[in-house]
């Protein structure tokens, strides 16, 4: 009897542990299955005001399943070079001239625009006047020093009455192109993100608006003449061509292009940039 009651007693404890382990391992599965990885996405972008829009749709892109990581830059080289050697999953900094210009220049053919989110209208800025009837002759103008901002500053210049470009060149300008200058202009190529603190040794100096903002310059307000609605500068997302049909790239596009961000742009900037979808 004894012995039969040894035996039951194993059998019901061996049954208990398989329950136990059962239970255990079905419960494991389940936390599993309930736990769901984040897709990481790593977009390069210029602070202001690409970095900021970006910041407005990280929930967004969260409830997608993405976790966005945004890496500030302060120069227009490294983020196409970084995508183009896979450091980034995109980026959004730039308008497509630039981009158009300088990935011929640097012979990269991998790199692609999907959607165009905002335009920045470029103008001309001064410490020293305050009307640009007031500029005197031989005055000190500083422009970008990068091909496609060189020939967009300088078909502003024209626009405004101060030079002429030779016929045909339009926004491919180069100083070369002048072909008239009477107020006899002396025209100071500059990095673009320095524009801002040249205001102090020059008479006058054409700004992109994201560096303006940097420096607390307000395009609509502080501008003595800007670009118009009609620029073909859109800012434009940069992927890797073979990247294309990823889920997180497109769900990314969709949401830059969302009445979301639409309202962001227009309520923030309050027409210092302009949706451009």
């Amino acid at each position: 009897m004894k012995k039969l009651i040894l035996i039951l007693t194993i059998v019901v404890l061996s049954l208990s542990l398989v329950a136990c382990n059962s239970s255990e391992v079905d419960s494991t599965d389940e936390n599993q299955e309930t736990k769901t990885e984040l897709i990481k996405l790593k977009v390069g972008a210029t602070a202001i005001p690409h970095a900021e829009i970006l910041e407005e749709i990280k929930p967004l892109l969260k409830e997608q399943g993405i976790d966005l990581e945004i890496i500030v830059y302060q120069d227009y080289v490294q983020p196409n070079i970084q995508l183009a050697e896979g450091e980034l999953d995109a980026n959004y900094f730039q308008h497509i001239p630039y981009f158009e210009s300088f990935t011929k220049e640097r012979g990269i053919n991998n790199l692609t625009n999907i959607v165009k989110v905002h335009l920045e209208p470029i103008g001309i800025y001064s410490s020293k006047i305050d009307d640009l009837s007031k500029l005197k002759d031989g005055a000190y103008v500083a422009i970008p020093n990068d091909p496609s901002n060189m020939g967009r500053s300088l078909a502003l210049l024209e626009k405004a009455g101060l030079i002429k470009l030779e016929e045909g060149v339009g926004i491919k300008g180069t100083i070369n192109d002048i072909v008239e200058n009477p107020k006899n202009l002396e025209i100071i190529l500059l990095d673009a993100a320095m524009l801002p603190r040249s205001l102090d040794d020059v008479d006058i100096s054409v700004i992109n608006t994201n560096y303006a903002l940097q420096a607390n310059l307000n395009p609509v307000n502080d501008s003595l003449f800007i670009e118009g609605s009609d620029s073909p500068y859109a800012n434009v997302l940069t992927i890797r061509t073979e990247d294309k049909e990823k889920e997180s790239i497109k769900k990314l596009a969709e949401i830059l292009n969302s009445d979301t961000v639409k309202q962001f742009i227009e309520q923030k900037y309050n027409g210092a940039i302009l949706p451009a979808f």
